[in-house]
């Protein structure tokens, strides 16, 4: 179990640095990405699925990484915000997702730069926190 947080933590890393790569070589593909949060119910269950994988798997790894009470925190996040979209309609969901989205793709240089300083903050921490 210790490898497979461990491994999901470093591929959340890795999302993020290619989110960010990826806003830069092909913002056309990302907005796509990024508009297909939330549009059916498969897509948010989808997405809450995995939000609480990678939730659990920085609980569950972050007393490996430096900084682990960050992590610890980011990890309760995850799985709490999750708990609320889990009690509320999808549509609401999909709703918040049609207004902030496009306001966040407006700023995709900015948002494809704070992905690549949260993806490589969050490899170092998983692998200099192993040592």
């Amino acid at each position: 179990m210790a490898l497979f947080a461990s491994a999901v933590v470093c591929l959340t890393g890795l999302y993020f640095v290619a989110l960010g790569v990826g806003s830069f070589l092909a913002p056309a593909l990302v907005r796509r990405f990024l508009l297909g949060f939330a549009v059916t119910p498969v897509a948010h269950y989808l997405e809450l699925t995995l939000r609480l994988v990678v939730g659990g798997a920085f609980l569950g790894h972050a007393q490996y990484m430096l900084l682990h009470g960050l992590f610890t925190a980011f990890g309760w996040v995850l799985v709490i915000t999750t708990a609320v979209m889990l009690a509320v309609p999808w549509q609401w969901h999909r709703r918040f997702a049609e207004r902030s989205v496009p306001q966040a793709l407006q700023r995709l240089p900015l948002v494809g730069l704070a992905s690549l300083v949260l993806g490589s903050f969050i490899i170092v921490a998983a692998t200099y926190g192993a040592v």
